[in-house]
């Protein structure tokens, strides 16, 4: 039985290098995809994803792209196979953060965007590991591509973002939460607490890695993510 394609979708201000190294690993084994996420809002980033994804899919999505994958579980729930979420929060903004996002959007849009992805993204995320400069640089060099505008959309999506945890809670799709040991923009504890809301899911712990994952213990991540892929369906 040939394997549904698998799609990514990458954190705030992050592209398709997030995920190097499962992408070079799983390719092998399945299709795989990047998508953008294009929009103002989580939801029009989920339709544009549908939009664009295979019929079936297994899905992703690391912080913002987690988000949206969660939206993608409730718009479309027969097209996603399986779902993995990486440092992932499902709860609304809180009003103090959302405060925060438009001084930081207002000095991204006047040249500062590097400034304002380290508040956004502080070292203290991250593992206290000598590679932590390396996986800035990285950060920063993604968001470069991307550019102040883009900051400002996918700030402002994250700023009016549901409340998702209704649809965790009423998912029947085999999950997968994966988050940093150091992650302090979204902690362990929250996944934890994702994995008894919803009825089919695994938490694992990234040891040695913080909000990007990914890109600290790039290893860890694609084990679990094949561990997952290999695992067999739940019968409907």
């Amino acid at each position: 039985m040939p394997s549904d394609p698998l799609v990514f979708l990458p954190g705030f201000m992050c592209d398709a290098r997030l995920f190097w190294h499962p992408l070079q690993e799983l390719s092998s084994e399945r299709s795989v995809m990047v998508a953008r996420l294009r929009g103002a809002t989580i939801e029009e980033m989920a339709q544009t994803v549908l939009d664009e994804a295979p019929p079936q899919f297994a899905l992703v999505g690391h912080w913002l792209g987690a988000v949206v994958a969660i939206e993608i579980l409730r718009r479309a729930p027969d097209r996603v196979s399986q779902v993995a979420l990486l440092d992932v929060s499902p709860l609304p903004e809180m009003p103090q953060i959302a405060a925060a996002r438009e001084t930081r959007i207002v000095k991204a849009l006047t040249g500062r965007l590097d400034e304002m992805m380290l508040e956004e993204i502080p070292a203290e995320s991250l593992a206290p590991d000598p590679g932590r400069a390396e996986i800035q640089a990285m950060m920063l060099e993604m968001a470069a591509g991307l550019g102040a505008d883009t900051f400002e959309a996918q700030s402002r999506a994250l700023m009016r973002r549901p409340d998702l945890q209704r649809t965790l809670r009423a998912t029947k799709t085999r999950a997968l939460l994966m988050c940093g040991e150091y992650d302090k923009i979204c902690p362990p504890r929250r996944h934890e607490f994702l994995a008894e809301l919803m009825p089919h899911a695994e938490f694992r712990l990234i040891l040695g890695a913080g909000h990007l994952s990914p890109l600290e213990q790039p290893e860890k991540i694609t084990q679990g993510l094949r561990d997952w892929l290999e695992a067999p369906l739940l019968l409907a």
